[in-house]
């Protein structure tokens, strides 16, 4: 389980693309905080280190998740944001996030907004019903807050200090984003369903 508060921000030193997925080598300052089979959240996806050393790590993406989310798309040199597995005695800064990506994004546009600045990316319909103004939403391994919402979009504002400490700073227009929805709102949505639909039934009849 990570919090979606970024703690590095990892460089891309290798990638080895085969037919079952890549290998990614990453130079992080992390590196001694690192395990063999520890869980890292890169860009919001839950890898697993399989090898380790003083300057990073290396971690296996499946195929399914290079076509999946935006990982497909990285290139050597790309920065990436990193963030170790949570341990039981730390804080939750951000919010609850898996790791499991739900989708994919694009980055529609910039807007300023005080000192902040307004990301508004597209939303895939079937994730809209877990998106609510005030809510959280996992963006790149970025925990934010939903700032406005309509049909097939959503907004969050991105302080300085996000901008700074994370890649988000970096998005351009166009962009592919990995989501990741509030898994308490999947939970709750997947327990009322059957309520919900039995309701329909009786009230059709």
């Amino acid at each position: 389980m990570f919090s979606g508060l970024v703690q590095d921000l990892g460089q891309i030193e290798s990638i080895e693309v085969g037919a079952e997925g890549a290998r990614i080598r990453l130079v992080t300052k992390l590196a001694s905080e690192i395990a063999l089979g520890d869980s890292i959240a890169v860009n919001g996806c839950c890898l697993t280190a399989t090898s380790v050393d003083d300057f990073g790590f290396t971690a296996d993406a499946m195929k399914q998740t290079l076509d999946l989310t935006s990982l497909g798309g990285l290139d050597t040199g790309t920065f990436v944001n990193l963030e170790l597995a949570l341990r039981a005695d730390q804080r939750l800064g951000g919010h609850i996030v898996q790791g499991h990506v739900d989708g994919t994004a694009e980055v529609l546009g910039f807007e300023p907004d005080g000192f902040s600045i307004r990301l508004r990316i597209s939303l895939p319909a079937e994730l809209g019903q877990y998106v609510i103004p005030q809510g959280s939403i996992t963006i790149e391994g970025v925990s934010l807050t939903v700032a406005d919402c309509g049909e097939g979009w959503a907004e969050v504002a991105l302080i300085p200090e996000t901008r700074e400490r994370t890649n988000l700073g970096t998005l351009e227009t166009g962009a592919i984003v990995n989501i990741e929805c509030d898994v308490i709102a999947k939970y709750v949505e997947r327990m009322v369903s059957p309520y919900v639909r039995g309701s329909a039934s009786h009230t059709d009849h």
